[in-house]
């Protein structure tokens, strides 16, 4: 025993001094929030820094999958036996250039820690989620957006990324430096390469005030037009449409104005425990009452009060505020589904028919609006939309799954045909048929991977379900050539 000890205390100082991170014990189960997809890897390493990244790609040679914060829902965060790069070790500040607005940042980091350096300077994020906890190259990978208005995908916001191929070179990648690849990973769900460092667009911190109007939904178009498109003290917007009659919604704004904060905090706190709002979820998804309750009695007395945050404060919100106790019979999932602002009406009608008709437990959809994405390849908007975030609960057996999987599929005909799209994130419900309607520049992206991956290491549950065949289809038809 003696021995053993001494071999593996030696092991560890040896592996160490190298510089290689450590991996995990085989066949750890990986996960992510909604507790539906665990998946078994080989192995799991943890990079502190670029080098590890390096290595970790140098010396192996099998199949490498990424995870961040692990909030993407239908595993996009692993596949079996590969090793798992778990980047939230990797997770410093760089470089802070306050005068020109530019932070670089490791990919690891969350939007929450990154805040807590730029509120120093009285500085904040261009475009995030609405909630902090996500990392920066998870949120890059899925191109994420926000309730930001005049700005859409987080495309928008990044000057350069640093990218680990998969031979382990490193390449710096902006619009303008290396431009395929700058479009094929981001929203590329890490296919490509490791996002390894960031540089990002700021903003500067201000004072914002809410205001909320309710109206029906045949009226938002309109009032989104006239009232908040071309308002431009405007920095967050959203709309709710109630369930479950899906005939009415709260629009939400957030101005920037000069009076005095309500809330003195400038940041949410990290590592609350939230008792109420977990409790109040679940009441709206057990009854009906209570959503009827939120919409009439619990939200007009909320909206009633005057308020103003720091816009840091409005973007550190902490998704544990709807954690259940357990999701082992129930989970809490999102769909996102994008339509032209013309075609809203006719999304709206048709979505509401689906949720009805399936019976689904939609606790919320929040309605964004997004300008287009100006060049990823896998793009979900390539015109004006507004996105459709659709909270839900499901069940977490087969059958549940089963019933998800069919109003998914329903869900997604609609949005093409009112010439949208859906985001890819999520459960994998998609047929071929849909996401080639969907993302049309898929090809541009897969001869990416090929080029750069040739022996796919880089693969998730995402890439295998719609990329990894098409490649091999690609490299089929250009031997035939």
């Amino acid at each position: 025993m003696v021995l053993l000890a001494v071999l593996y205390i030696s092991w560890v100082f040896i592996d160490t001094a190298l510089n290689r991170p450590q991996p995990v014990p085989p066949s750890t189960t990986v996960n992510d929030i909604t507790g539906l997809n665990s998946i078994a890897v080989n192995s799991v390493i943890a990079p502190t820094s670029l080098n590890d990244i390096v290595n970790s790609v140098k010396t192996t040679s099998g199949k490498i999958s990424i995870g961040g914060g692990r909030y993407s829902q239908g595993g996009q965060i692993a596949t079996e036996n590969s090793l798992h790069l778990d980047m939230r070790q990797f997770n410093q500040v760089l470089n802070l250039n306050a005068d020109k607005k530019l932070v670089t940042v490791q990919s690891g980091i969350t939007w929450r820690d990154l805040q807590s350096v730029l509120d120093e300077h009285d500085l904040s994020v261009k475009i995030m989620q609405s909630y902090a906890n996500f990392t920066v190259g998870g949120s890059l990978s899925v191109n994420v957006h926000g309730r930001y208005m005049g700005e859409g995908p987080i495309i928008r916001s990044v000057q350069s990324i640093k990218l680990v191929l998969a031979d382990g070179q490193v390449i710096e990648a902006s619009q303008t430096v290396n431009p395929e690849l700058f479009f094929a990973t981001i929203g590329g769900y890490g296919g490509i390469g490791i996002i390894g460092e960031v540089t990002l667009h700021l903003e500067d911190n201000t004072r914002v005030k809410r205001s909320s109007t309710v109206m029906d939904i045949a009226d938002y178009p309109n009032y989104f037009k006239n009232s908040v498109l071309n308002d431009g003290d405007i920095v967050f917007h959203n709309a709710d449409i109630y369930p479950p009659n899906y005939q009415s919604m709260r629009a939400v704004n957030w101005s920037v104005t000069d009076q005095q904060v309500t809330q003195s905090k400038r940041l949410v706190d990290t590592h609350q425990q939230y008792i109420l709002e977990p409790a109040l979820a679940e009441l709206v998804a057990r009854h009906d009452s209570f959503k009827w309750a939120r919409q009439y009695l619990l939200e007009p007395i909320l909206y009633r009060f005057d308020t103003v945050h720091w816009r840091n404060y409005e973007a550190s919100y902490d998704v544990n505020q709807l954690e259940p106790n357990s999701r082992e019979d129930y989970t809490y999932v999102l769909r996102e589904y994008f339509v032209p602002v013309e075609n809203f009406a006719t999304f709206t009608e048709s979505m509401a028919d689906i949720f009805q008709l399936h019976q689904v437990n939609v606790l919320n959809v929040s309605v964004r609006h997004a300008l287009p994405d100006t060049g990823s390849m896998l793009a979900w908007a390539d015109n004006e939309v507004f996105a459709f975030v659709v909270y839900y609960r499901q069940g977490t057996s087969e059958a549940a799954q089963q019933k998800v999987a069919t109003w998914s599929r329903e869900m997604i005909d609609s949005a093409l045909d009112a010439n949208g799209s859906y985001y890819l994130p999520y459960q994998l419900h998609a047929s071929d048929e849909q996401f080639a309607r969907a993302y049309p520049k898929a090809k541009e992206y897969l001869k990416v991977k090929q080029a750069v991956d040739p022996k796919l290491r880089f693969s998730n549950k995402l890439l295998e379900r719609h990329f990894i065949s098409q490649i091999n289809n690609l490299g089929s038809s250009s031997t035939d050539e």
